[in-house]
């Protein structure tokens, strides 16, 4: 007997072992949520299994995703992320990310934690999707996406961050026939 599966996991074995263990179970560390905010952020334009099998690459050029690194990176570290193979070499989006990272020091030298921040638009608690809309954006991650660009993000468009949400267990948007929609869902 098979398991269903959202849809869009496909067939590649990495995605679906993205789908089985990762997609859509909360994460609450702001660090975290961060960096798969980041990685979303690459994705714009392009498929999220490019990204997915570029994950390890970006982890190392990015640091471990370590926001206090990250910030401090020069023109010596843009140029050696342009150059690497392993990851996506977008100047705009390494710059953002640098960007990004600037962005969450910020918020944290001022006293708010960036979980907190995430999970407060959605009151603390996943959102539960119906599990049979597929929507590419929605109201809340447009306004999501609204306050992140206020703060200096960039790469955060409704479409990322609405991607992100999901990603990161904000909303709960396994399809009604996933096996992981009722895990998922006892996770928040």
């Amino acid at each position: 007997m098979t398991r269903g599966r959202c849809s869009w996991a496909g067939e590649d074995p990495l995605m679906c072992a993205y789908h089985d263990e990762e997609w859509g179970v909360p994460e609450r560390d702001g660090r975290a949520l961060w960096g798969k905010l980041m990685l979303d952020g690459f994705q714009a334009g392009l498929a999220w299994i490019t990204v997915l099998r570029k994950r390890e690459a970006f982890r190392a050029g990015f640091a471990g995703f370590d926001p206090e690194k990250v910030a401090r990176f020069d023109e010596a570290e843009i140029g050696q992320l342009l150059a690497d193979p392993g990851i996506i070499r977008s100047r705009a989006k390494i710059e953002a990310t640098i960007g990004g990272a600037r962005a969450w020091l910020a918020m944290r030298d001022a006293g708010e934690d960036f979980g907190d921040y995430c999970w407060g638009f959605v009151d603390g608690e996943p959102l539960q999707g119906d599990g049979h809309s597929v929507n590419a954006s929605t109201p809340l991650s447009g306004r999501v996406s609204k306050d992140l660009k206020t703060r200096g993000f960039k790469f955060v468009g409704p479409t990322i961050v609405h991607a992100w949400m999901q990603a990161t267990g904000l909303v709960n948007d396994h399809s009604h026939d996933c096996f992981r929609r009722d895990e998922v869902a006892n996770l928040g």
